[in-house]
């Protein structure tokens, strides 16, 4: 399957899924800021290694078996010195170190590893409506919603800066934050200005100069 193919399919998917919310006719839990920023945090300590995240890998007093950036390969794995192969993908960081850390004592008295994800590959946000680039864009970590938009290239003229959406999935339903461009610009609100996590949806509605 191309790269292209995905990204489309992602991208339908993700629009498929916000079409059927809107025809739900529901009205979204409003989560505050330190809720979302909780769930955030959370999903940053349970993130699971994917394919295409690079990682740096750092064995404390041993800079032969450190490796600054390593992208994990399609089959999910990484190439080790002294140990090969070892499987990533699937893991959190916690649980590779882990791993890294039982396989090396075979050669290093009491090794010190750490894994860091330098960047995100295998998962993505989504952006649509009033930017330059709509699409899919690859999760970074620390991530904020001011980060995904200039991602996409930023606002275009006719955006409607303050009533921009953030849609997230939690626990199962979707909930609905509003992010406040222009108030976040003047310093007004900088604390809307929430961490992403993978699989969020930014909606950016076209200006109404009569909206209420």
């Amino acid at each position: 399957m191309t790269p292209h193919l995905t990204t489309a399919r992602a991208l339908a998917a993700a629009l498929a899924a916000l079409g059927l919310v809107a025809c739900a006719g529901t009205t979204r839990e409003q989560p505050s800021v330190a809720q979302l920023e909780t769930a955030a945090v959370q999903a940053q300590e349970d993130y699971v290694i994917g394919p295409r995240d690079v990682l740096t890998i750092v064995v404390w007093k041993e800079p032969e078996l450190s490796i600054p950036r390593m992208e994990v390969r399609l089959d999910g794995k990484i190439s080790v010195p002294l140990i090969d192969d070892v499987q990533a993908a699937g893991r959190t960081p916690l649980q590779l170190k882990e791993e890294l850390t039982t396989r090396l004592k075979e050669f290093v008295t009491a090794p010190m590893v750490t894994v860091v994800v330098a960047s995100v590959g295998s998962k993505l946000v989504y952006i649509i409506g009033e930017v330059s680039r709509e699409g899919p864009v690859n999760m970074q970590p620390d991530m904020r919603v001011l980060d995904a938009i200039g991602l996409a290239g930023g606002l275009n003229p006719f955006a409607g800066k303050s009533r921009i959406k953030v849609i997230r999935n939690q626990a199962g339903a979707p909930v609905e934050f509003t992010f406040d461009y222009d108030r976040f610009v003047d310093g007004t609100d900088l604390a809307q200005n929430i961490l992403l996590i993978p699989g969020d949806t930014i909606v950016v509605p076209e200006e109404r100069p009569f909206w209420r």
